[in-house]
């Protein structure tokens, strides 16, 4: 482990709206079961759960949102209908991951609060200096990430690369 200075972080501030019904958790994810439900029914990779039980102590931050009881899917394993993470060293590099928001739940600004509030929480607590803000951006959220003044890594001379499916089988 790095040494490290006791870093006392600063809470971001909550969304000022959510549709009703919705209640906005900041600092945590979804149980796992929960995460593992919102990856696959938003379209993002499905998860095992042995990958998805180290997340909470892999992020560097957090948020989810769920939804009151009358409105919650009934196949869902819980009441989370969104969520979103950072990956990072806390200091220049972080990653936006896992931003997800189950269909029923689309359209109402969700993923838009909680992009904004991971933002948010970087610009609060990166430390002074520019810091490297990136997420892999699949075809629907192109739109809200643009929005958020996300472009295009391309148009900086930079290309996104990663291992294929299946690349630890290759020996």
């Amino acid at each position: 482990m790095f040494p490290t200075e006791s870093l006392q972080l600063q809470a971001a501030p909550l969304p000022e709206s959510l549709p009703e019904g919705y209640t906005f958790h900041a600092g945590i994810l979804p149980s796992v079961p929960e995460y593992r439900h919102l990856r696959a029914a938003s379209g993002l990779t499905p998860m095992t759960e042995a990958q998805s039980r180290p997340l909470p102590s892999g992020s560097w931050y957090s948020c989810h949102i769920t939804v009151d009881d009358e409105k919650k899917d009934p196949e869902a394993p819980g009441n989370a209908v969104a969520m979103g993470r950072i990956v990072g060293d806390g200091g220049w590099y972080f990653l936006i991951a896992d931003m997800a928001v189950l269909p029923n739940h689309q359209r109402k600004g969700l993923g838009d609060a909680v992009l904004k509030h991971l933002l948010a929480y970087i610009r609060i607590n990166a430390p002074e200096g520019d810091p490297c803000v990136i997420l892999s951006a699949d075809p629907p959220g192109i739109k809200l990430y643009k929005k958020n003044g996300f472009i295009e890594s391309a148009l900086v001379n930079e290309i996104g690369m990663i291992q294929p499916s299946g690349w630890r089988d290759e020996a």
